[in-house]
């Protein structure tokens, strides 16, 4: 309501009442009244302060609040005057200003009196839910006679327990800007006068419609803020959790040294070169080093060396200024400018030429270039984690890599040994990737079988994880029965000398094969009974005892299993 209109409002507040409040007949509230009514179902006549209950002595206050909304839209000295108005003029008992973040669709408590810290930190509603979220989502005010008999009445705070509490009237008027609702004023207080009531709702709800364009602007500029931390922070714990150490999967030997090099570097700022066959997982544990560093609130730059072209790679490092080479419209960062407070990610550092081996020594030891077609240097302060499965030394000797910049990046190496090397990680790592490829493709395969774990096993990965991960994918495709045999994987990992069996690549082999892998499941299923598993297979319990004597199989182990 505008300035003007407070001042010409006559001392019973009647031009406060709309023409439908008007008309509403008066009558008693009882026990029995609807337990919500709005604003429109009141049909008493309100004409004169005969009973004392007049509202004048908050005009002033209200002109107070209009001035400051006019002269700073300050949110937070409106609410104070608000709630100072509502708690010692009005005399409500609790009073609450709720605002609506629309982004995730929640109503929370921002201000109110009445309640502790805990309390307001519970009154935490969705759209529609309880009276403020219903008053959020029709846009029209609630009224609740008695709340103690009122079942859509949450009570989310928990602060109404007491008896006097419940026989409390709660009345919510929504805070509309433009057709949107934006939040809430509530309050409750016992009332022996429909009177009283009805000009407080009509109060309350001058106020939130005056208060409503400076709710807007603090949801603006504040709420979306604050969310967005919210969500970030939310985030980077995530990552935390994710690429912290003990997350890489793997309890081998050989990668609990890795873990432990990785916890004790993370805390530094050295420079990390991380060594290792192509598909070991090097850039996993890049991520696990920035992710538990100093510099985990900073970026974390990625940059493969060997992705682009030599003309390029400069360009993409250190940036370039406007005009330095044609096509170059701007000022352009570089993945180091990019990186600045944070980490870098040099991946295949071997691929570089020895012109940009030496641009990057000087980052290294100064921390300090310039962007392409630029004379000013550009400080950064970053973290340099580079990797490689070259052999560095044998490419020093050859003149290949500069022998200064090997020592400059060598200065904490982690080696990452490969699949081969890491023994029962293989099996760990394939029930790792089937539960999460099950997840991703909503199939359902429950485990490996036997004879497919000894492929695994046995087989000498020279693509490390990476193809141990593109095997298992292919094996789900292929399983039909929500086992992963061992005919679901590739050809090369069905030649192995751990089954017993010569097994080719011939059409035989492949029928041995799953015959194989047909007993030895049967076996396993029925705990070494020989019988139940020539019935399961169809078999008479001579037939398959010679065929367990052909693949050099045995019931006795099946029995201990």
């Amino acid at each position: 309501m505008a300035v003007g209109a407070i001042k010409g409002t006559t001392l019973c507040m009647t031009r406060f009442i709309t023409p439908k409040v008007r008309d509403m007949a008066p009558r008693e509230m009882t026990p029995d009244d609807s337990v919500a009514i709005e604003i429109d179902d009141f049909k008493d006549e309100f004409t004169g302060c005969a009973t004392g209950e007049c509202r004048v002595s908050v005009l002033p206050i209200l002109f107070q609040i209009s001035q400051i909304i006019n002269e700073s839209e300050d949110l937070t000295s409106a609410l104070t005057l608000i709630l100072g108005v509502m708690e010692e003029r009005m005399k409500i008992a609790r009073g609450m200003v709720s605002l609506y973040d629309r982004q995730s669709e929640t109503i929370f408590i921002h201000a109110s009196f009445g309640l502790t810290e805990e309390q307001k930190q519970r009154g935490i509603y969705s759209l529609g839910e309880g009276i403020t979220g219903k008053v959020v989502e029709s846009g029209k005010a609630v009224i609740v006679p008695h709340i103690g008999s009122d079942p859509g009445f949450l009570d989310r705070t928990r602060s109404r327990e007491e008896t006097v509490a419940k026989n409390c009237t709660f009345f919510c008027v929504p805070i509309i800007h433009g057709k949107k609702v934006l939040g809430t004023i509530s309050a409750e207080r016992v009332y022996a006068s429909r009177r009283l009531l009805r000009q407080d709702v009509e109060l309350l709800a001058t106020i939130a419609s005056m208060v409503a364009p400076a709710v807007e602007l603090y949801l603006l500029e504040n709420v979306e803020k604050v969310r967005l931390e919210n969500e970030n922070r939310r985030l980077r714990s995530e990552l935390r959790e994710r690429f912290h150490p003990s997350n890489i999967i793997g309890k081998s030997k050989p990668m609990l040294a890795v873990y432990d090099l990785i916890q004790k570097v993370a805390s530094a700022k050295a420079t990390v070169l991380v060594l290792g066959e192509s598909g070991v997982g090097k850039e996993l544990v890049a991520n696990a080093i920035h992710y538990n560093s100093a510099f985990a609130d900073g970026p974390f730059v990625k940059f493969n060396c060997a992705a682009l072209p030599e003309s390029i790679v400069e360009s993409e490092l250190f940036g370039h200024e406007k005009g330095s080479f044609t096509g170059a419209s701007g000022l352009r960062k570089g993945r180091f400018e990019l990186a600045d407070g944070g980490s870098i990610f040099l991946d295949e550092v071997g691929e570089l030429s020895l012109g940009m081996q030496a641009k990057l020594l000087r980052v290294l030891q100064e921390k300090t270039f310039e962007r392409v077609g630029g004379n000013q240097p550009v400080k950064v302060d970053l973290r340099i984690i580079a990797a490689t499965n070259r052999n560095l030394p044998d490419m020093v000797e050859k003149g290949q890599f500069r022998e200064d910049l090997y020592y400059r990046l060598h200065v904490f190496p982690i080696t990452i040994p490969p699949l081969s090397e890491r023994g029962s990680d293989v099996i760990t790592l394939a029930d790792h990737f089937v539960a999460r490829f099950a997840r991703e493709t909503g199939k359902e395969v429950k485990r490996i079988s036997t004879p497919a774990l000894n492929m695994l096993m046995s087989y000498h990965w020279p693509g490390n994880v990476r193809e141990l991960e593109n095997v298992i994918e292919r094996a789900m495709i292929l399983s039909a029965d929500g086992v992963i045999h061992g005919y679901d994987l590739p050809p090369s990992l069905q030649t192995s000398e751990e089954t017993g069996t010569s097994f080719g690549c011939g059409l035989d082999a492949k029928i041995a094969a799953v015959e194989y892998e047909m007993i030895v499941e049967a076996l396993k299923t029925h705990k070494g009974n020989m019988t139940k598993a020539a019935e399961d297979l169809g078999l008479t319990r001579r037939m398959l005892g010679l065929r367990m004597e052909r693949y050099k199989l045995s019931y006795k182990p099946f029995r201990r299993e």
